[in-house]
């Protein structure tokens, strides 16, 4: 085996690891639910679907521009500018094949041997692993549940050193549900102005999904003058329950974009065809079953916080959006050691989660509570029963 010093530099990702298991585990005929990847299990929508069916019809099949068609930038620059109210131009938008490559290429077109990157923990899994193969160096900041796992503008000025190139923010949050009012978005604004080497990249997949009854808030929204600075990644994955289409879109500066474009060009090429026209229907077309699916995951949230808090050892907050539960377990791990072990003993026993060391946490795990309100609480019921 001759294998790249920078793939020795990362992991398999936990959350794919897990759901491959289950998968492996239903098929020998074994009883599993998995509640261990963000996916929404609802339909998507009739009239992206028929998008799709459309472009095919059409024979749309061909390569398009590397960045994504100008149709589907402007689609795109609509959606910045509509749902997080970023006012951007078409020329400073990318699409790429989801979200996930969106990041990559911001940090590799970036971030340079022995650059640090402050990621809040608990973080979305791949964060850490694609600054790992940049060839940069993760900081972490820790928060913790009693802050409803936010961190301050105190907090994040602690952590900025003279190599900092980026701080990643996520919110709604992965894995914790953890949402950044806009007070708070204000006063970490204030830290990055006085250290204007210091880049944001604002992951805003999950904006749609939020239960505070509040509008999404958003940095490069509400500080236009850090403009520059700031690459928001957003996309139809979570919102649209698009997650097989894989198609992201980033807004941020210009010379980012053609950047990210180049690395892009010698990589995957151009987004699916197909996808990017699914993609225009997707932001251009009715938005009004978000909030009824909305609803249905806030409903889904409260059965499960519900559930788990009853549960002798275990306990979590309410999170503020997204569709994920971070679970504290501590009182379980002198039985169980390590919450890999507590992982695979819920795996045993009919129940696919993820466990929180995969996140940059510990003595805990994550719930996704994207199924239906029956798996749900039969998922709860199995979990009780295994560490009773």
């Amino acid at each position: 085996m001759h294998l790249s010093t920078a793939l020795s530099r990362i992991a398999p990702s936990q959350t794919t690891a897990m759901t491959d298991r289950a998968t492996q585990l239903r098929e020998e005929g074994r009883d599993v639910i998995s509640l261990s990847v963000g996916e929404p299990d609802f339909a998507t929508p009739d009239h992206v679907v028929a998008a799709a069916k459309a472009a095919l019809d059409a024979g749309q099949t061909k390569y398009t521009p590397v960045g994504g068609t100008s149709r589907l930038k402007q689609a795109a620059a609509l959606h910045f500018e509509r749902d997080l109210g970023i006012k951007v131009p078409a020329s400073q938008v990318t699409v790429s094949a989801g979200g996930k490559q969106a990041i990559f290429h911001a940090m590799l077109a970036t971030v340079s041997e022995g650059d640090e990157v402050i990621v809040p923990a608990p973080w979305w899994v791949s964060y850490p692993e694609i600054i790992h193969f940049a060839g940069g160096k993760v900081i972490p900041l820790h928060t913790h549940a009693k802050a409803n796992f936010r961190f301050t503008a105190a907090d994040l000025e602690a952590q900025i050193g003279p190599r900092t190139q980026w701080l990643m923010l996520n919110s709604p949050g992965n894995p914790t549900g953890a949402c950044y009012p806009a007070e708070m978005l204000q006063g970490l604004a204030e830290v990055l102005r006085r250290h204007p080497r210091v880049m944001v990249l604002s992951d805003d997949i999950y904006a749609p999904i939020n239960y505070t009854g509040a509008p999404h808030a958003t940095l490069a929204s509400l500080c236009p003058d850090l403009g520059e600075r700031i690459l928001t990644v957003s996309g139809v994955s979570k919102s649209h329950a698009m997650t097989g289409f894989r198609i992201g879109v980033a807004a941020g500066p210009e010379w980012l974009i053609k950047a990210m474009e180049r690395l892009q060009s010698h990589s995957s090429g151009n987004p699916c065809s197909i996808s990017q026209a699914a993609a225009v229907a997707a932001f251009e077309g009715p938005q009004d079953f978000l909030a009824d699916w909305c609803e249905r995951f806030r409903a889904r949230r409260d059965l499960v916080v519900s559930a788990i808090n009853a549960i002798p050892g275990l306990s979590t907050p309410t999170p503020d959006g997204a569709f994920y539960c971070m679970v504290d377990a501590a009182p379980l791990m002198a039985r169980f050691g390590d919450d890999k072990a507590l992982a695979l003993h819920l795996l045993e026993h009919g129940v696919a989660i993820v466990p929180a060391s995969a996140f940059g946490g510990r003595d805990g795990f994550r719930i996704s509570f994207a199924a239906d309100e029956a798996t749900l609480a039969e998922a709860c019921s199995r979990i009780a029963k295994a560490v009773a």
